[in-house]
């Protein structure tokens, strides 16, 4: 089985084409490559396969197995991926996922995607969708015990559930200890991906990530687009913001109606092949 190993701001991915290669199991795919002392290592796979209603489709699992609707750091590996692999040539793709197409647009130089920017769609703020069990029409700034400490937390789908909590000092704040009981807190019946974030000013944030099903990792897209969404809706921050993950900088802007379009990196960091039996 062919691979090619990438990153987007740190974040790191499996990619195979399924479109020439058909496989089986993908979930314990996941469990067994993106360990990283005994497989190749990695915070998800993702699959390329044909599609009746787009361009191509996206299948991506997170590294404990579980299936991940959206991956935005994830999608951008996947468009570069498509492109230079030569499963299709177009610049602007149409990319079904399992939260619907999403449209990439690709920067390309010498035939390399330099970078790759993500119509990532409309911000879902219904508790109903995130899914939350908290009785309200939005969850802004709402409090929660955690650990013996009171945080204030909102939530927010874009593409797969996010909680939003802001920090005074992000460095001193302990990320892990914290992300890893809100992920699996009884009001959020799917888990949660939790995001913890400063405000630098009003056209720059920090962010560190604990993912649902995948942990502490280096970034999150989908959690960068709604870290934005929920600091502007909060009057932090304005429309056009840089987001400075542990991995890298990512570029969120929301348009008319609250669309919101990611920019970014990606990067092949290597390519090969394993054995699965």
């Amino acid at each position: 089985m062919k691979f090619n190993k990438m990153q987007g701001a740190g974040n790191d991915f499996i990619l195979f084409d399924s479109i020439k290669n058909s496989y089986k199991d993908y979930s314990k795919m996941a469990k067994v490559l993106c360990d990283r002392r005994y497989g190749v290592g990695g915070d998800g796979i993702m699959i390329a396969e044909p599609s009746q209603i787009a361009d191509i489709k996206m299948v991506y699992y997170n590294s404990d197995g579980s299936m991940g609707e959206m991956c935005g750091n994830g999608i951008r590996c996947f468009s570069k991926f498509v492109y230079e692999e030569k499963l299709v040539d177009k610049k602007e793709l149409k990319i079904e996922t399992g939260d619907g197409i999403k449209i990439a647009y690709l920067n390309i130089e010498n035939e390399k995607v330099m970078d790759v920017t993500i119509f990532m769609g409309k911000a879902r703020l219904n508790p109903k969708e995130i899914p939350v069990t908290i009785e309200k029409e939005v969850i802004l700034n709402e409090k929660i015990k955690v650990l013996n400490k009171e945080l204030l937390f909102s939530a927010v789908l874009v593409g797969v559930p996010h909680a939003v909590i802001i920090c005074e000092d992000l460095e001193e704040f302990e990320v892990n200890k914290f992300g890893e009981e809100i992920e699996k807190m009884s009001i959020f019946p799917n888990k949660i991906n939790v995001n913890f974030i400063e405000v630098i000013d009003r056209s720059n944030i920090s962010i560190k990530t604990w993912e649902r099903g995948a942990g502490r990792t280096l970034a999150c897209g989908t959690g960068s687009c709604s870290s934005v969404f929920i600091a502007n809706l909060l009057g932090l921050v304005e429309k056009k913001v840089n987001v400075e993950t542990e991995g890298g900088i990512l570029k969120i802007q929301l348009k008319a109606n609250d669309e919101i379009f990611m920019t970014g990196m990606a990067e092949t960091t290597f390519k090969g092949e394993v054995i699965w039996e």
